[in-house]
């Protein structure tokens, strides 16, 4: 039974959360790059992670949405995040899009 991963139902123990900050830095390895986005999350116990959109062929721009769970309740205070990821093979052909809940920032990577 193979089902359209699109028209499966959204999870609601997950949402897009804002960023203050992306920037795509060199790696160690020359020709690598990776994201680091910073913001402030609104729960202290929320988990923050970078999830790329998955595609059949590749995009000019790759969306990489910023992604807050939390495990169980969550404690109503603010916190500082810092997350990061490698853009090896999650690279359009012209860069990348960061998606925040009402921010998105696009970047051209060589």
């Amino acid at each position: 039974m193979s089902e359209d991963f699109a028209k499966l139902p959204p999870a609601t123990s997950v949402r897009l959360i804002d960023f203050d900050e992306a920037r795509v830095v060199p790696g160690i390895v020359p020709n690598t790059f990776i994201l680091v986005v910073s913001g402030t999350k609104p729960y202290l116990n929320m988990k923050v992670r970078l999830s790329p959109l998955v595609y059949i062929r590749q995009p000019e721009f790759w969306g990489i949405e910023v992604v807050g769970s939390l495990p169980g309740v969550g404690l109503p205070a603010t916190a500082p995040y810092t997350v990061s990821i490698p853009l090896d093979g999650i690279l359009g052909t012209k860069g990348i899009e960061v998606i925040g809940a009402t921010t998105r920032k696009t970047f051209e990577v060589p």
